[in-house]
């Protein structure tokens, strides 16, 4: 699979981390096909082609959601409960990517299915590293399946 083709979500609302995290991508040769999200309803939108984005195809889900905890609306955990219990999603790798150090953060995205939690970086060159290496297992060395969407209920969660 060629990196050009991936699809990658950012669900970030703080315009310059989503900047940030879009520049480490780009150094990585992963930004070519990149959705940011502003929150978690948009970020369902997205992966359930509706609204806007009703003209999405269903059978492409992005190949991988790098999600923020603190979203305004509906938050990064509740989007993550949605995700990993949908399953037409459920296989979507998810990495929580916040500057959350709490631990209750951790331990409820764990209880929840996340597939990795990173701090991020306060150095650009740290988080360039960081994201470098997540694009590389997720995307290359993992290759998941993608998620097993059916026609039926299309773009709407359970």
């Amino acid at each position: 699979m060629s990196l050009l083709a991936v699809e990658i979500l950012l669900v970030e609302d703080h315009a310059p981390d989503a900047e940030l995290t879009l520049h480490a991508l780009r150094q990585n040769h992963m930004a070519n096909r990149v959705y940011v999200a502003k929150d978690g309803e948009e970020a369902l939108d997205f992966i359930f082609c509706r609204g806007r984005h009703a003209n999405r195809s269903f059978m492409t889900p992005p190949k991988l959601i790098l999600l923020d905890l603190h979203l305004p609306g509906l938050g990064g955990l509740e989007l993550l409960r949605i995700l990993k219990t949908d399953p037409r999603t459920r296989q979507i790798p998810v990495i929580i990517l916040t500057s959350s150090r709490e631990e209750h953060d951790r331990v409820a995205s764990d209880q929840l299915g996340v597939n990795g939690f990173v701090t991020k970086p306060v150095d650009f060159a740290e988080l360039r590293e960081v994201i470098g290496q997540m694009g590389m297992y997720w995307l290359l060395v993992d290759a998941s399946p993608a998620a097993c969407f059916s026609s039926q209920g299309e773009g709407q969660p359970s």
